[in-house]
């Protein structure tokens, strides 16, 4: 039985989800907060830190800014699968890389917004020396906290470098859900903008 692209679209971002919330979890409660893994030496590192906000690690007005934060990610989320969903009624001419791509954005607010609607109900407190498990209720619901663990510490910059010297070239703590997001989006501009261009002309 031949699969329908969407049935295809659908499975690839329940996996990418899936993914991320499988390393969340392992990390969560396996890790306490700020201790560090290496990889691959000092290049890549597994660091567990929480965030309140939003990507890599950045931060949005308090309380308050976390309900509107998160509402906006549902909102996002709402918005990317009607549009994808309206895509796919025309997949003939809509090209497959474009579908895919929104597909990995997608998935990965969706990877993002499951810590913060849930997280805080079905988790303890995780903190340094302190491993959380399930189980516990550290915070309300849309107030849970996002799990970061991706650590790619490059290089330093040399002191003499103007704006950057002795700073790490990139210091953001990310997750997979973040990746997909990242990737997805700088595939579409990178690769598909031609096919925006057609649909604002259009």
């Amino acid at each position: 039985m031949r699969i329908g692209k969407g049935t295809r679209l659908l499975l690839l971002g329940a996996a990418l989800v899936i993914i991320d919330q499988v390393i969340k979890i392992l990390v969560k409660t396996n890790m306490s907060i700020g201790e560090s893994i290496p990889v691959f030496g000092n290049w890549f590192q597994l660091v567990f830190i929480e965030n309140k906000g939003m990507a890599f690690g950045m931060s949005f007005g308090g309380v308050i800014g976390k309900y509107a934060l998160t509402t906006f990610r549902i909102l996002l989320f709402g918005f990317l699968t009607w549009w994808i969903s309206k895509l796919l009624k025309r997949e003939k001419t809509v090209p497959t890389g474009v579908l895919v791509g929104m597909t990995l954005i997608t998935a990965g607010a969706l990877g993002n917004i499951f810590d913060c609607l849930f997280y805080g109900l079905i988790f303890s407190e995780s903190a340094p020396g302190l491993v959380a498990t399930l189980g516990g209720h550290y915070a309300p619901f849309m107030q849970g906290k996002v799990v970061d663990m991706f650590y790619f510490p490059l290089w330093t910059w040399p002191d003499w470098v103007p704006f950057v010297g002795g700073n790490i070239f990139f210091e953001p703590i990310f997750n997979f859900a973040d990746s997909c997001v990242t990737v997805g989006a700088i595939y579409m501009i990178l690769f598909q903008w031609k096919f925006f261009s057609k649909e604002e002309e259009e």
